[in-house]
């Protein structure tokens, strides 16, 4: 996020040909003379307009001078429109990210027809608008040359098609090796994790073994890989057949497991249907008053309660540390072509790091995204118990975070509660109580409505930071 004057985005720095700058309200991209006059051309081919009309590829405006405030100079500038949230491939799920691969796929397919190519294909280049992916990196643009093989391949793979086989060959997360090495997964690491393929497992002779041989060899070797690709004859056909398998093989590919240990969640009997009925009036009522134009809700689980906000926000982030539970939810949004409710994999006890050069490429979610309002709904139990969080420290995180919360707070009597301390010692979570988590909340907020759940084991409220 960005509360002034355009600045150049941390993460906008490894092509050099242009950069991205990011105001409070509005993204430019500075280009220099050579990048310009090759996006220029490659805009007034037939797949650019027709794929920026579908949202394919982000809007993209030339100016005529530099956005007020911006002293970097370059020879153009160009205007794109905002993304309400930047996220990144280790907080997607499953089918996100192969709903993103599929989007650069087709793309390259549509460029490829024009004579166009992309220089690289990285998810970081795609971004979801609720469940809509939208290419957002037209700098990454340019003419076909003849003879040049498609640089992005690699790329493709240990972002894109690798993270992908891992999760549906062998239930493997990506999104931890994505979130160790921005560079994604190596051939040589997919091939000493995907030994052993059973039959029918596409893909992995190509552009697994036989990738990781060459990867090898190359390594050897003083090839220029541009240069040995020219002498063996290399085509755009060639490439074209390549983008067409890869999009086949992607597109059978599925993540087969079926439950989680929340995925079921909502069909459970934690509640009862009139403690539902007044949780979700209670939500609504806040949500009616807040007016929020961002929240979150941190453990959305199936999004019941994300649906209820996105009544009366600008835009909700609905967050849960079970991907397959987010994986579903997406599905659901993404059938609905719900453009107001981003689902992504995030654990409020081991949230996304600041990562790459510097610690500044990649951005925690805290700072690209400041909502106005968080739901807190069935998730205080399990940080507290299962992560060992103290009361005093969570309520201090809320303070830091959104003007307006909602907390729902299990008594230490609820069910939940009790299954999990369980097998706890009997001298831990002495303060996991009502009465302490009360008077925590009173030194710190102004209690705008607290609400007993009818069941009498789970306690609401409505929390306002005090200003």
């Amino acid at each position: 996020m960005n509360d002034g004057l355009p600045t150049g985005d941390p993460g906008s720095f490894r092509d050099h040909s242009n950069r991205v700058y990011v105001g409070s309200h509005d993204v430019y991209r500075g280009m220099d003379a050579t990048a310009a006059s090759e996006l220029r051309a490659v805009m007034q081919k037939p797949f650019f307009a027709r794929d920026v009309q579908r949202s394919s590829i982000i809007s993209t405006e030339w100016l005529d001078h530099a956005p007020a405030g911006v002293t970097d100079e370059w020879d153009a500038w160009l205007q794109h429109s905002r993304i309400p949230v930047i996220s990144y491939p280790y907080e997607w799920t499953f089918s996100m990210l192969r709903d993103a691969a599929l989007l650069q796929l087709s793309l390259l397919t549509a460029m490829l027809a024009d004579d166009v190519v992309s220089k690289d294909a990285t998810p970081y280049n795609v971004q979801f608008v609720g469940s809509r992916p939208t290419f957002i990196d037209v700098g990454s643009f340019e003419r076909y040359n003849p003879g040049d093989p498609w640089y992005g391949y690699r790329q493709f793979c240990q972002l894109y098609l690798f993270p992908l086989l891992f999760l549906a060959y062998k239930d493997i997360p990506f999104q931890p090796w994505l979130r160790g090495s921005l560079d994604g997964i190596t051939p040589i690491e997919a091939r000493q994790v995907l030994k052993g393929a059973k039959r029918g497992w596409r893909g992995l002779p190509t552009h697994v073994w036989i990738h990781a041989r060459l990867e090898e060899r190359l390594a050897r070797r003083d090839t220029e890989v541009k240069e040995a690709a020219r002498r063996a004859g290399f085509s755009k056909r060639l490439i074209e057949m390549n983008v067409a398998k890869l999009t086949s093989l992607v597109e059978g590919l599925e993540w087969h497991r079926a439950e989680s240990e929340w995925s079921t969640y909502s069909e459970r009997t934690h509640y009862s249907d009139r403690d539902l009925r007044a949780k979700e009036d209670f939500v609504r009522r806040v949500a009616e008053d807040a007016g929020p134009s961002e929240v979150w809700d941190v453990g959305a689980n199936d999004g019941r309660f994300s649906r209820v906000v996105a009544e009366h926000a600008d835009y909700v982030l609905a967050l849960d540390a079970d991907r397959l539970v987010v994986d579903l939810l997406y599905r659901d949004l993404r059938a609905e072509s719900t453009a107001k409710i981003l689902p992504l994999a995030f654990n409020l006890a081991d949230p996304s790091p600041a990562l790459g050069w510097r610690g500044i490429e990649r951005s925690p979610l805290s700072t690209r995204s400041r909502p106005d309002l968080v739901l807190y709904l069935a998730v205080i139990h399990h940080l507290s118990i299962t992560h060992h969080v103290p009361l005093r420290d969570f309520l201090d995180s809320v303070l830091a975070g959104a003007p307006r919360s909602v907390i729902e707070f299990p008594h230490r009597e609820d069910p939940m509660v009790r299954l999990l301390l369980r097998d706890k010692r009997a001298d831990l979570h002495p303060d996991y109580n009502l009465d302490n988590f009360d008077a925590l909340v009173k030194e710190r907020f102004d209690i705008v409505e607290r609400l007993e759940l009818p069941s009498g084991t789970r306690t609401m409220f409505d929390l306002r930071r005090r200003s």
